[in-house]
C-alpha cells in the first residue's frame, strides 16, 4: 500500500477534509516531501487515536517528542548525500523510533509504515545516514523528557479542594468529580522557563460589572433549556465540545499539506505546534489553579443574585476551574503557530466533529476556529466569556514565546 493511503482513524476522529483514496505512487515519488510527511503524520494520528493516553496533554507530548526529533534530524543535510532521500529517511526513523518507544502496542503497524517508507528510498549513504540521524535525535529527545510529569497519573495529581466560599472552585454536577489536570502545572515545559511565566492577571472581581455581564450571558445562553440560544449556536457548542487535540488534527494536516517548505519545514510545523500546545496546557493549569475560580453552574446555583438551584448547563462542566478556558488556550496557541508558519488564511477546507455527527463546517482562516471556540464554551454553559477570551490571550502568549525560541529548541543535539 502506498504511504498516501486512506485514514480510517482520522475519520473516526471526525476529520474528513482532504481524504484521499489509496493510490499507487511511483517509487521515485514515494519518498517526496508530501507522501513521506503526510504518511507519518497519519501514522502518528492513528497511533494516538488507537492506543493513546487517557490525558490530552500526554498525547500532545507524544506528538511533540516524535516530531521534535524529526525536525532536528531533518534540519540540516550532510555534505555529499541527496537531500530528499536523507530527509525522508531521517523523518521516518525519528517518528518511528519515538512512537514505538512511547506506544509499543502499535509497533506492528508502525513497522509496516516504516518499511514502506524505506522501501521507497534508494539504498545507500543518504538512507543510512538519515536513519542514523533520526534514531539518534529520537533517543536524545526521549531521554530529555524522562520524568517530565506528563504521564496520566502525574497530570491528574490529587488536588485539595478549598472550603466552599464565593468564587472558589468546587466539584460540579452531575458527577462532582475530583479536580483534573492539576498536575499539569507541576510538569516540565519544553520551552517555558517556568510554568508560571505567562500567568494571567486575576479574573474579573465577583462584584464587577464585567462579571455580572459574563454570568448573565452564560445563564441565558448556556442553560440546557435556553430560550435565547439559537439552533446554530447550539450546534456551535456541540461541534467544539470534544478534545481540542482531536478537533485540530485535521486543520494542522491541511496546513501541513499546503506548505511548500519541504520535509524540514513540515517537520518543524508539526513539532512547534505540539510543543506550543504542551507548554500552553501547562501554563493553563498554572493560571487555573492559581485563582481557582468557580464554574458558572456553581455561581448561578449558589452565589448569584437571584440564585437558581435548578439551573443546568447545556453540557456537563469539566472538572477543573473556570479561568481560563483550556479549549481557548489551545485555540489561541494553535492559531498563532499556524498563522506564523503558513499564514493566517488558507483555501477553504471542511471540518467535521465527532460530537456533532452529520455537521460539516468550512473555514478559510485559523482565527475562525478560535472565534467559534470562544462562543462555544459560553453556549455550552461551562465557561464565562472572560475565561474564554483570557484563554486566547494565554495561548497566544505562550505560542509566540515558543516561536521566538524555535532556533534554540530545534538545534540538533
Amino acid at each position: 500500500m502506498s504511504p498516501l493511503r486512506t485514514r480510517p482513524a482520522l475519520v473516526a476522529l471526525g476529520a474528513t477534509a482532504l481524504l484521499t483514496a489509496s493510490v499507487t505512487v511511483p517509487q521515485a515519488a514515494a519518498a517526496d516531501r508530501t507522501s513521506t510527511t503526510l504518511a507519518w503524520y497519519d501514522a502518528t494520528a492513528e497511533t494516538v487515536a488507537a492506543a493513546g493516553a487517557s490525558t490530552q496533554i500526554t498525547n500532545n507530548r507524544t506528538w511533540a517528542i516524535s516530531w521534535l526529533a524529526a525536525a532536528r534530524a531533518t534540519r540540516s543535510v550532510p555534505a555529499g548525500v541527496a537531500h530528499g532521500p536523507y530527509q525522508a529517511a531521517a523523518l521516518a526513523a525519528a517518528v518511528h523510533r519515538a512512537l514505538v518507544t512511547l506506544v509499543p502496542s502499535r509497533t506492528e503497524q508502525l513497522d509496516a509504515t516504516y518499511k514502506e517508507t524505506l522501501d521507497a528510498i534508494p539504498d545507500g549513504p543518504a538512507q543510512e545516514r538519515g536513519v542514523a540521524a533520526g534514531e539518534r535525535q529520537a533517543d536524545l529527545v526521549l531521554q530529555s523528557r524522562e520524568g517530565d510529569g506528563l504521564d496520566p497519573a502525574s497530570v491528574n495529581a490529587p488536588y485539595p479542594v478549598r472550603p466552599a466560599a464565593p468564587g472558589v472552585w468546587q466539584p460540579t454536577p452531575p458527577a462532582y468529580a475530583p479536580a483534573a489536570q492539576y498536575g499539569n502545572r507541576l510538569a516540565k515545559p519544553f520551552v517555558l522557563a517556568t510554568q508560571s511565566q505567562f500567568r494571567l492577571g486575576p479574573p474579573p472581581a465577583l462584584d464587577s460589572a464585567r462579571y455580572a455581564a459574563d454570568l448573565a450571558e452564560v445563564r441565558a445562553y448556556g442553560a440546557v433549556d435556553s430560550q435565547a440560544r439559537s439552533t446554530h449556536q447550539t450546534e456551535t457548542a456541540t461541534f467544539w465540545l470534544g478534545s481540542s487535540l482531536t478537533l485540530y488534527a485535521e486543520p494542522l494536516r491541511v496546513a501541513l499539506s499546503r506548505t511548500d517548505r519541504g520535509i524540514a519545514g513540515q517537520a518543524r510545523l508539526v513539532a512547534l505546534f505540539h510543543v506550543a500546545l504542551v507548554d500552553t496546557q501547562i501554563a493553563t493549569s498554572d493560571t487555573k489553579y492559581a485563582y481557582e475560580r468557580w464554574r458558572p453552574v456553581t455561581a448561578i446555583r449558589t452565589g448569584a443574585i437571584d440564585p437558581d438551584a435548578d439551573w443546568t448547563p447545556l453540557h456537563a462542566t469539566p472538572a477543573h476551574p473556570d479561568y481560563p478556558s483550556g479549549h481557548n488556550t489551545y485555540s489561541g496557541a494553535a492559531q498563532t503557530v499556524l498563522s506564523a508558519l503558513v499564514g493566517p488564511r488558507t483555501a477553504p477546507f471542511d471540518l467535521t466533529s465527532p460530537t456533532a455527527p452529520g455537521v460539516t463546517r468550512t473555514y478559510t482562516t485559523w482565527k475562525q476556529l478560535s472565534d467559534e471556540n470562544v462562543d462555544a464554551r459560553v453556549f455550552s454553559g461551562i465557561h464565562t466569556r472572560s475565561a474564554d477570551e483570557a484563554g486566547i490571550t494565554l495561548g497566544t502568549d505562550v505560542a509566540r514565546y515558543v516561536l521566538r525560541n524555535a532556533g534554540r529548541l530545534l538545534a540538533s543535539r
